[in-house]
């Protein structure tokens, strides 16, 4: 009896540390995941998503997500290539691909990723120009998801995209912009109507010219507008003249009414304008007198 009682034990007490063990040395890896086994600090492979069993107290499972992850660039200050400071953001898509690699080339890859990625956007910023970062996002983007790439495949790692979100500028150059924006708009606004006006007068000529074939054709024109200003309510009298009647009377004006007038007034004489002026008496000059000869010659002895 004392024998049954001690192997019945000995059997509960394995039957236990087999419990112990064997949950101790199940895994379960879910299907976005890898599972990446150390033995002995040593990678011995990687197991698949499911339930998998590891020897216990000598292996050790580390598992890599395999899902896209999404990283936020912070915002970085940089100076374009035509010497304009800007604020530029963007978001990183990238996936593990070789679990090892990511584990065992670099340290923390997440870390790495988002350090070689505010690098590659401040390169980035370096070689544009403000036109190409705000236009030309696309080929930026792609610029940018290379430059990124390049160190990353070595760490086991896949950047399927990046994408620049916001392209922050001064305010002054925000104003800026804004009045060559204006400029741009009035110059085109101005060209159409040039356009427009240089349209009008080819078919206005084209007008003149069919109506000067057929002359009843500008009396139609002339009845329509006519008919047109009656439309309206207003006081409004049309009386067609014709401007060849005004040439008419021009032409038969005498030219000289103006200057026959100015002719016929009187011009004074020089008798008339000139006033009389007396001639003055001689003056009696030395040995002179004023008594007349006769006079002279009766007072002689």
């Amino acid at each position: 009896m004392d024998i049954l009682t001690v192997i019945g034990a000995i059997f509960g007490v394995g039957a236990i540390a087999g419990g112990v063990l064997t949950a101790m040395s199940a895994r379960i890896v879910a299907q976005y995941e890898k599972g990446l086994v150390f033995r002995f600090g040593r990678v011995v492979g990687t197991r698949e998503p499911g339930l998998r069993m590891l020897i216990p107290f000598i292996d050790r499972m580390r598992k890599v997500s395999t899902q896209i992850v999404t990283m936020p660039v912070p915002a970085q200050d940089g100076i374009t290539r035509d010497n304009v400071t800007v604020r530029v953001d963007a978001v990183v898509y990238f996936r593990v691909i070789d679990p090892v690699c990511a584990v065992v080339e670099v340290q923390n890859y997440l870390f790495a990723v988002g350090q070689v990625a505010q690098t590659s956007l401040r390169s980035i910023i370096g070689k544009s120009d403000l036109d190409s970062l705000l236009s030309n996002r696309e080929e930026l983007n792609k610029g940018l998801e290379i430059m990124i790439d390049s160190p990353a495949l070595s760490w086991g790692i896949h950047i399927d995209r990046v994408e620049i979100k916001d392209v922050s500028i001064p305010d002054s150059l925000k104003r800026s912009m804004s009045r060559q924006a204006e400029a741009e708009r009035e110059r085109r606004a101005r060209v159409i109507s040039a356009e427009g006006e240089l349209q009008a007068s080819k078919k206005l000529a084209q007008a003149g010219a069919q109506m000067a074939e057929s002359p009843a054709s500008l009396q139609l024109r002339l009845l329509e507008t006519v008919v047109q200003v009656a439309a309206e309510k207003n006081s409004t009298l049309v009386l067609p003249f014709p401007v060849e009647l005004l040439r008419f009377l021009e032409r038969g004006t005498p030219s000289g009414t103006t200057s026959t007038d100015t002719a016929a007034e009187p011009t004074p004489t020089a008798s008339e304008s000139t006033p009389e002026i007396s001639s003055p008496e001689p003056t009696p000059t030395l040995g002179q007198s004023n008594t007349p000869v006769a006079e002279q010659d009766g007072m002689r002895p």
